[in-house]
C-alpha cells in the first residue's frame, strides 16, 4: 500500500491532472461506469461469505483461539471491520490502473488462494455444526480468489486504460443512449408473438459492464441453511429404534403392531422430510435467481427511462434528480442492505416453500400411494354439495351475462332483460357471500406468496402505489438511482470528458469534441450526416421536455409563478392585444425534422 501510494502520489505530480480516482483511499469510483466492475463485486463476494461464516464460527478472528464466551460479540464486531480492511489492498489494485498494482494484486489473490486451499486441504474437517461445513463454506470465497488470480494477470497483460479508451467507452455509451430513444419512440404496437418473447426476455438478464451483481449471496445463504437442518436431520434418522414405537403410543399414535415396521416407517417419513426440506431450499434459490435477473432487467429500464427524464414511471410525482443528504445515506448503504434482504426473502422462501411441500407430500402423495389417512380427500368428499352449488351458480352468473343480460346493436352495447337481472342479483346474494369468504381466503393466500416470492427485490415496492414511500427498501433504491443518474448520465460524462481533454491537451480537444458529437468517425456520409442531425435534434427536445431538469432551470428558480407549466407543455396565454408564444424550442427549417419524437406524445 505504501508503494502504490507513492507510485499514485508521483504520478499525479508528474501529469498535473488525472480522471477518475487516482488514490489508495478510493477502494473504487463506484460511479465510473467504464471502471472493471468483476474485480469489486469478486471482493464484496469475499468479504459477505466471511461474514455469513463468521455468525456461527466459534473464534472470530483468525488468529485467536478458545475465544471466551464473555467477549465473542465483542470479537465478531471487530471482525466485521477486519475482513474489510484484509481485501481492502486487493481493490486498491485494481482501481489505480497501474501496471504495478497489477502486478501487487496478482501476488495478494494468488498469496490469499493458496493459503485458503492449503487450509482446506490440510484440515478439511471443522467441530462447527457439520464437519465439511468450513470446506463447503470456502468454496465461494476459493471462487472469487479465482477469479481475482485470472483477471490481475489478464489487467496486466492489457494495461492501464488511458484517457483516449476512457473518452471512446463515454462516446460509445452517449451514442447507445442516443440509439435506444430513437428506437423508443419509433416501435410499433407489437403482435401477440412478439409480447410473449418479451415477457421471456424480460426474466433474462444479458450481463454489460454497467450493471454486475454477485450471486455470492445467494448461494451462501443457501449453504447455511442446508447444514443447519440437513445434519441434524441425519442424526435423527441414525437414532431411530424400537422405543419410537412406545414414544408415539404415548401420543395415541398406532402405526403398527410390528415395532420394526414402525422403525421403518419413521425412518422413511424422516427421509421424506430430508427430500421436502432440500426441494424447498433448491426451489428458493430458483426463484431467487430468477428475481435477481427480473430485477437487473427493471434496473436497467429504470436508468434508461431516467436518463430521458421518465421520473412518473418511478416516483409516481414530479421529482428533481439531484443528490440530497438521504440520498447519499441510500447510495451507501444500498449494496449491503440488498444483500440482507435477498438472504432473508431466501429463509422465508424455504420455509413456506417447505410447509407447501409437506402438506403436499404427506396429505396427497402419501395417503394415495398407499391407499390410507386419506383426511385430506374425506373432508373435501364430505363437502363436495357446497362445492357443486357454489360452481353452478357462479357458471350460471357467465352463462346469463353473456346471453340473457347484454345485447348487441350496431357494434355497441348494454344491457338487457333488467328485470330478471336485479331478480337474479336478489336471489344470489347468500351463494356470493360465500364465494366472496373464499375468494378472500384467496386473495390473502396470492397476496402472501407475491410478497414472499419478491420479497427479495427492492426495485419493486411491496405496498400500493400511493404508499410505496413508506416501504424502506424501495425508498433506498430510489434515492440511489437519483444519485446514479445525476452522477453518471452518459451525456453528461461525455461532456466531462472533452472538459478534461481541452484541459490537458489544449489544442488537440477540437478532434476530440468532434468525436465526442459523433461518436463514430469523423468523415461521414449524407446519410449518417442527416441521422446524426436527427439525433441531435431528438437529444434537444428530450432535454427541453426532461421534467427531471426543470428544477435547474435558471428562469424556473428566478420566476416562478402560479402560472407556471411543466417545462415542455405549450402555454398558450392571452393577454390584453398580446398572446404569449408556446414555450417550443425554435427549431432551424434547414435541418431534417422528419422525426418521431417532434409529435406531441413527449415520453
Amino acid at each position: 500500500m505504501l508503494i502504490l501510494a507513492a507510485l499514485t502520489r508521483k504520478n499525479k505530480f508528474c501529469q498535473g491532472f488525472a480522471r477518475g480516482s487516482s488514490s489508495i483511499f478510493s477502494p473504487n469510483n463506484f460511479l465510473d461506469q467504464t471502471q472493471q466492475k468483476g474485480l469489486v463485486m469478486a471482493v464484496y463476494g469475499l468479504v459477505f461469505s466471511k461474514l455469513a461464516m463468521l455468525v456461527i464460527a466459534p473464534d472470530p478472528l483468525p488468529f485467536s483461539k478458545d475465544t471466551p464466551v464473555e467477549i465473542k460479540e465483542y470479537m465478531k464486531i471487530v471482525a466485521i471491520f477486519y475482513y474489510p480492511v484484509l481485501y481492502y489492498p486487493l481493490l486498491v489494485c485494481g482501481t489505480l490502473q497501474l501496471k504495478t498494482g497489477y502486478v501487487f494484486g496478482t501476488a495478494l489473490s494468488f498469496t490469499h488462494f493458496g493459503v485458503l486451499v492449503w487450509q482446506k486441504f490440510d484440515c478439511p474437517k471443522s467441530p462447527e455444526i457439520y464437519k465439511y461445513y468450513a470446506l463447503l463454506g470456502s468454496l465461494p470465497q476459493m471462487a472469487c480468489l479465482a477469479y481475482l488470480c485470472v483477471q490481475f494477470p489478464l489487467l496486466f497483460v492489457k494495461g492501464p486504460k488511458t484517457d483516449e479508451t476512457n473518452i471512446h467507452c463515454t462516446c460509445a455509451q452517449c451514442d447507445s443512449f442516443a440509439v435506444f430513444m430513437y428506437w423508443s419512440s419509433s416501435t410499433e404496437k407489437p403482435t401477440l408473438a412478439e409480447r410473449i418473447l418479451e415477457v421471456l426476455k424480460s426474466y433474462i438478464y444479458v450481463p454489460e459492464k454497467v450493471l454486475v451483481k454477485p450471486l455470492c449471496f445467494t448461494l451462501q445463504t443457501a449453504l447455511l441453511l442446508v447444514v443447519l437442518v440437513v445434519p441434524t436431520l441425519h442424526i435423527v434418522r441414525a437414532g431411530i429404534d424400537e422405543n419410537i414405537a412406545f414414544l408415539l403410543m404415548g401420543f395415541g399414535i398406532v402405526l403398527s403392531e410390528d415395532r420394526m415396521e414402525v422403525v421403518k416407517i419413521v425412518t422413511f417419513y424422516t427421509w421424506l422430510l430430508e427430500v421436502c426440506y432440500l426441494c424447498a431450499v433448491t426451489l428458493s434459490c430458483l426463484v431467487s435467481l430468477v428475481m435477481i435477473m427480473k430485477s437487473m432487467v427493471l434496473h436497467r429500464s429504470n436508468l434508461k427511462g431516467l436518463y430521458k427524464g421518465d421520473v412518473y414511471n418511478l416516483y409516481n410525482s414530479p421529482k428533481t434528480i439531484s443528490p440530497s443528504k438521504p440520498g447519499v445515506v441510500c447510495w451507501m448503504g444500498l449494496t449491503g442492505y440488498q444483500a440482507a434482504i435477498t438472504c432473508l426473502g431466501l429463509g422465508i422462501q424455504t420455509v413456506v416453500f417447505f410447509i407447501c411441500f409437506l402438506f403436499l407430500v404427506f396429505l396427497m402423495i402419501i395417503p394415495v400411494v398407499y391407499g390410507h389417512n386419506l383426511i385430506a380427500f374425506k373432508i373435501a368428499g364430505k363437502a363436495w354439495p357446497v362445492w357443486v352449488t357454489l360452481t353452478l351458480a357462479t357458471v350460471l352468473q357467465h352463462l346469463t351475462a353473456k346471453f340473457a343480460f347484454i345485447k348487441k346493436e350496431s357494434g355497441t352495447r348494454d344491457l338487457n332483460n333488467r328485470e330478471s337481472l336485479y331478480l337474479l342479483t336478489y336471489l344470489l346474494f347468500l351463494i356470493n357471500t360465500v364465494v366472496g369468504q373464499i375468494v378472500a381466503i384467496w386473495r390473502m393466500v396470492i397476496t402472501a406468496l407475491y410478497n414472499i416470492i419478491h420479497f427479495g427485490r427492492i426495485d419493486i415496492s411491496l405496498l400500493h402505489r400511493t404508499a410505496e414511500s413508506y416501504d424502506p427498501a424501495y425508498r433506498y433504491y430510489t434515492h440511489f438511482l437519483k444519485v446514479e443518474v445525476s452522477q453518471s448520465h452518459p451525456v453528461m460524462k461525455a461532456f466531462c470528458g472533452v472538459l478534461l481533454d481541452i484541459m490537458m491537451e489544449g489544442g488537440s480537444a477540437g478532434q476530440k469534441i468532434r468525436d465526442a458529437e459523433e461518436g463514430i468517425q469523423n468523415s461521414v456520409s449524407k446519410a449518417a450526416k442527416s441521422r446524426r442531425l436527427r439525433s441531435r435534434w431528438q437529444l434537444l427536445y428530450t432535454l427541453v421536455n426532461n421534467p427531471s431538469l426543470l428544477g435547474s432551470r435558471k428562469h424556473f428558480q428566478t420566476r416562478q409563478t402560479a402560472d407556471s407549466a411543466l417545462n415542455g407543455t405549450p402555454n398558450h396565454s392571452f393577454k390584453k392585444g398580446s398572446k404569449t408564444e408556446s414555450s417550443r424550442p425554435t427549431v432551424d427549417p434547414d435541418q431534417p425534422t422528419e422525426n418521431p419524437a417532434t409529435e406531441d406524445n413527449t415520453d
